[in-house]
């Protein structure tokens, strides 16, 4: 089949090395010239343009898959036949029982904690979505129900992608962990983001953080469909760190109880729950207590910070136009650690955060860090000199090198 994939950022791109594996013909655009596009051409089945789209190649494709962050654009006007959007030439998925997981921190813990309980009650489950937090993506996930039949599909819905996400799945229930100071280029304001979740689950069946203030506020708000289920803190065994995952954990819970999964399973299932690869988790070094993990906004870096107080952080810096991203600074400012040393996590923005740190009184050591070796070397060497230890920011790839090395040292 002859699929156009229009726009080339993080969706798009696994969309394209997702149709070429599963054997398709290829075209895909962006209005960007400087994308960095790497992939084998896989026998000829793939031409990329970059700095237009060829609309007569799209419109002659049997199917179009339209990046998220396009979705709602003008741009999708110029798609002839409407009936030609992906999900709509490859609907299998939306005959799956379909769980949504979104909000901006918890996502893919709380997916493979759902994940779990119902795999180990039984049920097959196929998992997966937002690219930006690790998945293959959504066009994956179309892709993969045709190979098989599920009970359950479970997609993480990333806030940007709400819109898109809509229109291209059929979700029976949805988890909404939290709404915290993340993609603001997107939601401009927290006012705007809780709209904007509100439009997107105010006619399905919700499953909301009764911590957070403003989703709790949903509880007064109209419903087409069932009123919202809140949950609290899950008090049972879990072998993760922190109250943010009992939160997780408790989101789990509520979803395995709507869909009246035994509460021995889920029990079973909560305690024996791994930590998810590149998430929030504790290694302990000759005595010192080691929290590593990717918190790349300013609620993430709260809620650690809020429950242990750290004497080395070791931050990696966010992109250079991702300004609400810094605050991560400022709030780290105002815990005061003894040490700090800052890496390029997605750019090198380390000059820029060391100003933010001393603009905010920070009066501890700052060191700049290129090298991930060097870090882990410094960890290896020092770690004896700090009873708590964390390392996060932005970054996840080069957080979860060092999570690595550590491991095989520690």
């Amino acid at each position: 089949m002859k699929v156009a994939v229009v726009g080339l950022g993080m969706e798009g791109n696994h969309a394209l090395h997702s149709l070429l594996k599963f054997g398709h013909q290829v075209y895909a655009s962006d209005v960007k010239e400087d994308l960095n596009i790497y992939v084998d051409n896989f026998d000829g089945r793939l031409k990329v343009e970059l700095g237009r789209h060829d609309w007569e190649k799209i419109n002659s494709a049997d199917a179009v898959v339209v990046s998220p962050s396009l979705w709602k654009r003008d741009i999708i006007e110029k798609i002839t036949s409407k009936n030609k959007i992906f999900s709509k030439v490859f609907p299998k998925h939306r005959d799956i029982f379909t769980i949504g997981v979104t909000g901006t921190n918890g996502k893919t813990t709380t997916a493979f904690m759902i994940r779990d309980i119902l795999k180990n009650s039984g049920h097959k489950v196929l998992i997966g979505g937002n690219a930006g937090g690790g998945f293959d993506g959504y066009t994956r996930l179309m892709l993969e129900v045709t190979r098989e039949d599920y009970d359950y599909l479970i997609v993480e819905v990333c806030d940007m992608t709400l819109d898109f996400s809509r229109d291209n799945f059929d979700f029976d229930l949805v988890v909404v962990t939290n709404l915290g100071w993340d993609h603001m280029n997107v939601h401009h304001t927290m006012k705007q983001y809780q709209k904007s979740m509100y439009d997107f689950i105010k006619d399905k069946r919700a499953v909301l953080n009764k911590n957070d203030e403003l989703l709790s506020s949903f509880g007064d708000k109209p419903f087409n469909g069932d009123k919202p289920c809140f949950f609290d803190i899950y008090t049972g065994g879990l072998n993760l760190i922190g109250k943010y995952n009992r939160q997780n954990a408790a989101a789990a819970c509520k979803v395995a109880e709507i869909l009246d999964i035994p509460e021995k399973k889920i029990k079973e299932s909560l305690a024996s729950f791994k930590p998810v690869g590149g998430r929030t988790t504790e290694l302990s070094m000759d005595g010192s207590r080691i929290i590593i993990g990717k918190t790349d906004n300013v609620s993430a870096v709260s809620a650690v910070f809020g429950e242990t107080e750290f004497d080395l952080v070791i931050l990696g810096t966010p992109r250079e136009g991702e300004y609400w991203r810094f605050d991560i600074f400022t709030e780290v400012a105002n815990f005061n650690p003894q040490y700090i040393i800052l890496f390029p996590g997605l750019d090198d923005t380390t000059s820029q955060a060391k100003e933010i740190l001393r603009k905010n009184d920070y009066k501890g050591k700052i060191k700049i860090s290129g090298d991930i070796s060097e870090i882990t070397e410094f960890i290896s060497t020092h770690h004896r000199n700090y009873k708590t230890i964390f390392i996060g920011g932005n970054g996840q790839d080069k957080i979860t090198e060092i999570k690595g090395v550590l491991e095989e040292i520690s």
